[in-house]
């Protein structure tokens, strides 16, 4: 379960800066930014497909999924804070907390095997 868990959160520091990551650079050119970030993109593809077939089994699809958007959320919370220097608003937070909970509903349902 950890191997899982710690491959969605590097997969998702990955995907965060590949998608958002170039708002910081808004003079730079597009074709160079979504080159960039395909590029990054790849190496989150390397983590995500890896924790999703090792994490299959022990979670179920749609567990994994509500999993990774956690961590997406949280991921991309810490981003937003500490690279792009936004705050986040208390609307941002309860939506967030709103994603959580729903994580733990789906996760509150039998796991496979």
């Amino acid at each position: 379960m950890l191997s899982t868990l710690g491959l969605l959160i590097a997969s998702n520091v990955f995907m965060t800066f590949a998608w958002y990551g170039h708002l910081k650079y808004k003079s730079s050119a597009l074709w160079m930014v979504i080159l960039a970030s395909w590029g990054i993109a790849l190496f989150e593809y390397c983590l995500q497909v890896p924790a999703n077939r090792i994490g299959h089994g022990l979670f179920t699809a749609p567990q994994l999924k509500v999993i990774q958007e956690v961590i997406t959320f949280a991921v991309f919370g810490v981003f937003s804070v500490m690279y792009l220097n936004e705050r986040l608003t208390w609307h941002d937070k309860v939506a967030m907390a709103l994603i959580v909970a729903a994580a733990v509903v789906s996760l509150a349902k039998p796991r496979l095997g």
